[in-house]
């Protein structure tokens, strides 16, 4: 029997499948769309759909970095049991390396990119690994930088991606651990809002501390205050945390230009799962 387009579209809408496991579940039925849906919760398949309404705030950041370019992802599943898995590991290395190759416009276009390592569509090729892993898995987001480019993970919890003007592996890496530690939010003050300077401003103003004293005074202990702020909040202007006797400015002048970098935490603004460990194990025991 014919299998046309429509009839996959049918049975990937009916069952959150993947559109070569949906053809293929045609194929094996004979074009009976109840069969071919039988065929996929039997294989597990059908059942990824259902999987993506639960909370996925767990999971893994993972880098890759060549000579050319770098990507930083974050992809997210149910439990620290599944990051843990080497299988996922493996998953979240791969989206890295194919962020890196495939340069993506964004998440959705990078789901619907033929994976370069076993050619099916990565969305419908994660579906998969939903099926046979048992949990929600997510890209969340990536970050993607050309050049010279280095990288740092912590424990799959923090992830660096660290941008230079030129390649110097043993400082960039200095630079990354620095980053990680400190969490900086700009790399300059070029880069802060005024809007922020203005509501840490007014925030200042507005405290016990300063409500009785005049309003010159005052005004300049507040910009003293958000002066440094905005020098904790900037990566060239904290101090280096193998030697906080010189600042990362001092540290790179004269070798290399920070053009940019991104620093993520798991999970960071997500909500969480509140089951503890024996719902959990309750809930992997109902087939949940």
């Amino acid at each position: 029997m014919n299998i046309t387009a429509q009839m996959v579209k049918e049975l990937r809408d009916k069952t959150g499948a993947g559109m070569m496991d949906a053809k293929k579940a045609l194929v094996e039925a004979d074009g009976d769309m109840d069969k071919a849906a039988e065929v996929l919760r039997q294989k597990g398949i059908a059942s990824a759909e259902k999987k993506m309404g639960r909370i996925a705030a767990e999971g893994r950041v993972d880098s890759f970095v060549d000579d050319s370019c770098g990507a930083l992802i974050e992809v997210n599943c149910e439990t620290d049991f599944v990051a843990k898995n080497d299988d996922f590991k493996t998953l979240t290395s791969k989206m890295a390396k194919h962020v890196a190759e495939l340069n993506p416009a964004d998440v959705d276009a990078f789901l619907n990119s033929t994976c370069p390592d076993c050619g099916k569509v990565i969305g419908d090729a994660l579906k998969e690994k939903i099926a046979s892993i048992g949990e929600k898995i997510t890209v969340r987001r990536f970050v993607r930088y050309e050049g010279a480019v280095a990288s740092y993970i912590h424990n799959g919890k923090i992830g660096v991606l660290l941008s230079t003007d030129k390649k110097d592996a043993e400082l960039m890496n200095d630079i990354c651990l620095h980053i990680a530690s400190s969490a900086p939010k700009f790399v300059s003050r070029a880069e802060i809002p005024q809007s922020e300077i203005d509501e840490e401003t007014r925030i200042e103003m507005g405290k016990e501390d300063l409500l009785k004293k005049p309003e010159n005074i005052r005004a300049k202990i507040v910009e003293g205050r958000v002066n440094k702020l905005m020098a904790e909040r900037c990566l060239l202007e904290q101090p280096f945390v193998k030697d906080p006797n010189q600042t990362i400015a001092q540290l790179i002048e004269g070798k290399l230009t920070i053009k940019a970098f991104t620093r993520w935490e798991l999970g960071e603004g997500l909500e969480k799962r509140q089951d503890n460990f024996a719902e959990e194990v309750m809930a992997q025991v109902g087939g949940n």
